[in-house]
């Protein structure tokens, strides 16, 4: 259009690199996100040693082991880990209250939705091979 009014043939071709100049943040980072989600990235915004020291300081947890964060979607991260508890969980009915807790601390603590634990009586350590802190 300026092109036409004007007379300046070269408008077109500046306005077009100057829009592309405008997506190519937006590209960057949105390749940068399918990157993580492909590569199951540990997401930033989770600090596994914070998350280590909140799941200690739930009633009846006495360790942690195999610890793993990960993102599947974009801004959705996923945590999993080994939990041991009292053995006495296991026969008190206790396990349920447990998992409610973990789960609650981990979204309300580190926005973390979605969360799988494996809950082990702590004789269950000699069954454990030493792979992963």
């Amino acid at each position: 259009m300026i092109a036409r009014f004007a007379g300046f043939t070269r408008a077109d071709a500046i306005v077009a690199v100057l829009i592309g100049l405008l997506f190519l943040p937006r590209a960057f980072n949105l390749l940068k996100a399918a990157v993580d989600v492909l590569l199951e990235a540990a997401p930033k915004n989770v600090d596994l040693d914070e998350v280590r020291k909140h799941i200690l300081g739930v009633p009846h947890v006495r360790d942690v082991h195999d610890l793993h964060a990960w993102t599947v979607t974009s801004g959705m991260p996923v945590l999993s880990a080994h939990i041991v508890v009292e053995d006495e969980c296991f026969h008190d009915g206790h396990i349920p209250q447990v998992l409610d807790q973990l789960q609650t601390c981990l979204a309300g603590h580190f926005d973390v939705e979605h969360s799988t634990f494996q809950l082990e009586p702590k004789s269950h350590a000699a069954h454990e091979q030493p792979v992963h802190p």
